[in-house]
């Protein structure tokens, strides 16, 4: 747990609503991370969550972009906004589909697994079908509120091999189009490449971090959970708590590639907000302060008809419940 992180946040809440965006960013550079000890019954702050209560920058109706210790008034490109970005109590998601999927599908949200609202899967867990009837607050393009969306389930969650949770929810795409103007975001059905500029858009603080893929993480242990394959960011995205479930677009495309998680806090190894890179060798590399995200390239073979998780469509290697 990032404690300078929870009184930086503890002093915004004391402060309250009238603190920018741009002071929620720059009140402490650390990013965010699971939020509990696996298996615990009770959910502590993490880095990566915001702590409950935690005044959120509900003034900064424009939203910002942050590119390194630099905070503009525009975004990376003009198709990068907060348009079906969502915020959640602690984390932010996004509104998203596959191509495959119909205006009449049921639509998805989705965030981090340490994310879910029973609390984070333990290493190894799989959740499907289970019921939900979380809200999620659905963003215009210019970060104001466009409407409210509720859960029907969580379709799929885990934390093994990645960190997601995605929601299926009580309308369709077309009924969120009608009711509220707003599109879903396209999960890529590629692999990400390194270079690619990237925006990591938050919802819960109305934030867009600019950066580019570093590279890739062959596996990344942070406590019990393994991840694999993970995005590495360059240094300028260094989020906060209440960035996890963050989608992560291609700036040239406007696709997400990536889904925001975890960054090594304070240079400690494999531990809980220290996340390390395990190479196939067994090699051990710890980047103090950069983060990470999960692709998402690999939920797209596993959505069938009617927009819901089916794990033995062929190309799905999505982990499966034991």
């Amino acid at each position: 747990m990032n404690k300078p992180l929870v009184a930086a946040l503890a002093t915004l809440a004391l402060v309250g609503a009238s603190i920018s965006t741009a002071a929620a960013v720059q009140a402490d550079p650390a990013h965010s991370d699971p939020a509990h000890s696996p298996g615990s019954p009770t959910r502590t702050v993490s880095v990566h969550r915001a702590p409950a209560g935690a005044a959120r920058a509900d003034t900064a109706r424009t939203g910002t972009t942050r590119t390194g210790t630099t905070l503009t008034g525009t975004a990376p490109r003009a198709t990068t906004d907060f348009s079906g970005i969502v915020a959640l109590d602690d984390c932010s998601g996004s509104l998203i589909r596959v191509p495959a999927s119909s205006v009449n599908d049921p639509a998805l949200v989705l965030t981090n697994g340490h994310c879910l609202e029973t609390g984070m899967p333990t290493a190894g867990q799989v959740i499907v079908n289970q019921a939900s009837s979380r809200t999620f607050t659905l963003l215009k393009s210019n970060a104001a509120k466009a409407g409210t969306l509720r859960a029907t389930k969580v379709d799929y969650a885990t934390m093994t091999d990645t960190d997601i949770t995605i929601y299926q929810l009580n309308a369709t795409y077309a009924q969120i189009e009608q009711r509220y103007g707003v599109k879903p975001l396209t999960l890529s059905p590629d692999h990400p490449a390194a270079g690619t500029s990237i925006a990591v858009v938050s919802g819960y603080w109305k934030t867009v971090y600019a950066c580019g893929i570093d590279g890739f993480a062959y596996q990344l242990h942070e406590a019990d959970w393994v991840w694999k394959d993970s995005v590495r960011y360059t240094s300028a995205c260094h989020t906060i708590g209440g960035t996890s479930g963050s989608p992560v677009e291609d700036v040239a495309t406007g696709q997400v590639v990536a889904v925001n998680n975890t960054l090594n806090e304070d240079g400690q190894r494999c531990s809980l907000d220290n996340p390390c890179e395990v190479d196939q060798n067994g090699q051990v590399t710890v980047h103090e302060g950069i983060g990470y995200a999960e692709e998402t390239y690999g939920i797209v073979p596993c959505v069938a008809q009617g927009n819901t998780i089916d794990l033995s469509l062929p190309g799905c290697t999505l982990p499966k419940p034991s």
